[in-house]
């Protein structure tokens, strides 16, 4: 890359529509496809695309996150120099104290004084995507404007930001004086006097901001034509490495159209249906459109469709659990589902 770009991961965001799935993680550590982390993707993108310094900003929920990241070494990003960076949030956040990230930036400036990198990237850590940032760095530049914002081909933004670095550290100074709590107010603000320039995005990106969406877009990563848009050779989604067994099949098992991650063991049904590690599906189940999480156990004879169930939980033998398309039935992490429980 001609100039260096610094990495930003605004991942304060909550989603009361994820409720269910955000008890215990962050959105940005939300598992998703079978083994990826809601945030596997936009950190792939920076990292493919050459950025070698990134910083996280999460406000709450984080340990998961913290575990899930660890050095950052399964980014390549565990460096002497530069690298990946980890900023809590030192200020309480409650009804009476609204905090922005450019606060959250503000507590952790010398990050930015110190950073030699001309040019940083801002985003959300919650749109699935698999973009290159070179093209955007060239289009900023070229174009001279203060403010790059991506945009899709519907007009929709997607919350991703180009500037100089130096512009930023500005932003986040005069916070009080402007009134702007994030880098969206200050696109939004008819009357700034900033330049903002669009950005074109044509390829895979959707914002998991409620559970439908989230089950949507999981089930439609199903078909072949839709998965090969995001997940890309030449840009590929990096993530936690865990060293498990294959997943074994045990005779009589039948899978159809489905993710199934390692170190399950499918003695039933699987069908239109994402399995993540470590799962395990008795005799006689059956598993329809659905998603089930690391380490669940659904014991025999058992029936779900439309159904997320979250890690650790455990549905005990005979049961039948039914959600729909429009609304699936969402199971929390680590509860158990039994005969008696559903009668």
């Amino acid at each position: 890359m001609k100039r260096k770009l610094l990495g930003i991961i605004d991942a304060t965001s909550y989603q009361e529509d994820l409720e269910d799935l955000l008890i215990h993680r962050s959105l940005a550590a939300l598992p998703f496809s079978g083994r990826y982390r809601v945030i596997d993707f936009v950190l792939s993108s920076m990292v493919n695309s050459g950025i070698r310094s990134v910083a996280i900003f999460p406000k709450m929920q984080y340990r998961s996150l913290m575990d899930h990241l660890g050095s950052g070494k399964n980014w390549d990003l565990n460096r002497k120099r530069d690298g990946l960076f980890f900023f809590p949030s030192p200020i309480v956040d409650n009804h009476e104290n609204r905090i922005g990230s450019f606060d959250l930036f503000a507590a952790n400036m010398d990050y930015f004084y110190r950073s030699t990198q001309e040019y940083a990237i801002i985003s959300n850590c919650y749109t699935i995507f698999n973009m290159d940032f070179k093209p955007l760095l060239e289009s900023h530049i070229h174009s001279e404007c203060d403010i790059t914002e991506v945009h899709l081909k519907d007009g929709g933004s997607m919350e991703l930001y180009l500037v100089k670095t130096s512009f930023l550290i500005e932003l986040i100074k005069s916070r009080h004086l402007t009134g702007y709590t994030c880098m969206r107010d200050v696109v939004r603000d008819p009357q700034s006097y900033y330049q903002v320039c669009h950005y074109l995005y044509d390829g895979f990106s959707v914002m998991i901001d409620s559970i439908q969406t989230y089950f949507q877009t999981s089930m439609n990563l199903l078909q072949p034509e839709v998965w090969k848009k995001l997940f890309l050779k030449e840009q590929p989604i990096l993530t936690k490495v865990k060293d498990e067994p294959p997943t074994k099949y045990i005779k009589g098992s039948s899978v159809k159209n489905s993710m199934i991650a390692n170190g399950c063991q499918i003695c039933g049904t699987v069908e239109n249906s994402i399995i993540a590690r470590g799962v395990i599906i008795g005799k006689g189940a059956v598993v329809r459109n659905s998603i089930i999480m690391q380490k669940c156990v659904i014991e025999e004879d058992c029936y779900l469709d439309s159904v997320i169930a979250d890690k650790d939980v455990k549905v005990e033998a005979g049961v039948h659990l039914s959600g729909t398309v429009q609304a699936p039935l969402v199971v929390r992490k680590g509860t158990k589902q039994g005969a008696l429980m559903n009668s």
